[in-house]
């Protein structure tokens, strides 16, 4: 029977997570296992138990050693789990073998997140880059999974985009990624029209980069209400989930003193992110590296804010991005208690996106790195010159205005290049 949405069925899960001892690890192993906690509920998993096994060296037939596996039956027996999920990626037969031991289904880190972007894609290039990442995760892995791809529908690790049967036919698997692949070339072709309708514009690209839910979609409905050119339906969706959305926004913000630039989101990256994901969603995350300024957001009130950072830089050392301009925004200020430990340096600001505290500061930054240099001075025009004041209140930001007897006092604020215009009247 197919299952038409996840909160028809009840997934109970014991997580399960390797301590690979003596191997400097990617992420501390409790803050990983908290994580895939989040990411299983997430994908509307309720996590019944957890279990750490410590040791040196993965077994080539379950990954965990034997004892490990029956300890894990013993815990799906006593609490009515259906599902085991592992922390880290698992061979096609290990899963076959754990499966057959354990007696329920079995997903690994990758199939978790692969299914979560599975739910959460909504346009058809989310969709379509979702279904290729899910396609070559499980071609290596058809003689293990063929029980489970046989069961149409059949819930968690098996959706995709459209709820679609994916073929075990590893012929026919080639095939539709060729044909996925062609689609995406598509779809990439406009996006680089409209990439170079945007770069003749010269409006300013400023894109957020970050771990998932940092707070970057927050943060740009914050900016966007600030915005002079504020609409409502213009706002993008926003929830405190990982992967709350994948889409990829693009929104023109505009502030005073002719400050305009183009703000983009992109998908927040994770631990262990998958490499095939990581090369679906390159078309999209190409915009990073046409962007004038990256917006670094940190959810610094995480434990494990640290951890996130060095992730983040990871994939954008990949896209080839990390020598860009960056400024790292460290967001939740308000929820945090170890802001006195945190580096900072001149490319550093914390806000809160969410009360939009010191946002007004991060706007200045971001003037500063991208926008136009404003000068501030005193013109004094003749009153036989009365049309050069007039010019200067259609041009700049007057201050002030004095009639004296010289003539028309203007305290204005301007930029560097119309200042130029109008240097010979410059108040000495």
């Amino acid at each position: 029977m197919q299952h038409e949405n996840l909160q028809e069925d009840k997934y109970l899960a014991v997580l399960v997570g390797m301590n690979h001892t003596g191997k400097n690890n990617e992420m501390d192993i409790e803050a990983s296992m908290i994580e895939l906690e989040e990411l299983a509920q997430a994908a509307g998993v309720e996590v019944v138990a957890t279990a750490i096994q410590n040791r040196a060296a993965v077994n080539a037939v379950f990954y965990i050693g034997k004892g490990k596996v029956e300890e894990i039956k013993q815990l799906c027996d006593t609490e009515g789990a259906n599902l085991v999920i592992f922390n880290d990626e698992l061979s096609g037969s290990q899963i076959r073998n754990l499966e057959e031991a354990l007696g329920v289904d079995v997903l690994d880190r990758t199939a978790l997140i692969l299914d979560i972007f599975a739910l959460r894609a909504t346009t058809k290039e989310a969709k379509l880059q979702v279904e290729l990442a899910q396609l070559r995760y499980r071609l290596p892995r058809l003689s293990g999974l063929g029980r489970k791809l046989s069961r149409l529908g059949a819930g968690i690790g098996t959706r995709g985009p459209g709820e679609t049967k994916l073929e075990t036919d590893r012929r026919h698997i080639l095939r539709r990624i060729d044909g996925i692949r062609e689609e995406l070339r598509e779809v990439k072709k406009h996006r680089e029209v409209q990439r170079s309708k945007r770069i003749k514009s010269e409006i300013p690209i400023v894109a957020l980069v970050g771990y998932t839910n940092a707070g970057k979609s927050t943060l740009m409905n914050s900016l966007l209400r600030m915005s002079e050119n504020y609409q409502q339906d213009r706002e993008v969706f926003a929830e405190d989930m990982l992967f709350a959305t994948l889409e990829v926004s693009l929104r023109k913000l505009v502030f005073p003193d002719q400050l305009e630039f183009l703000l983009t989101d992109t998908v927040g990256f994770v631990g262990k992110l998958p490499h095939d994901l990581v090369d679906a969603f390159k078309a999209t995350l190409e915009e990073v590296r046409y962007a004038d300024l990256l917006l670094h957001v940190v959810d610094v009130s995480n434990e494990n804010y640290q951890q996130q950072v060095s992730t983040t830089l990871k994939v954008l050392k990949e896209l080839g991005v990390e020598s860009k301009s960056m400024v790292t925004v460290y967001n939740k200020m308000d929820r945090a208690e170890n802001l006195a430990e945190v580096q900072r340096n001149e490319n550093t600001l914390f806000i809160s996106a969410l009360s939009r505290t010191n946002l007004d500061g991060l706007i200045e930054k971001i003037r500063e790195e991208i926008g136009t240099k404003l000068v501030e001075t005193d013109f004094l025009i003749p009153y036989t010159k009365g049309g050069i004041a007039a010019q200067l209140h259609e041009e700049a930001q007057v201050l002030s205005s004095d009639y004296i007897e010289e003539g028309i006092l203007l305290k204005a604020k301007l930029p560097t290049e119309i200042f130029e215009k109008y240097r010979g009247f410059e108040r000495k």
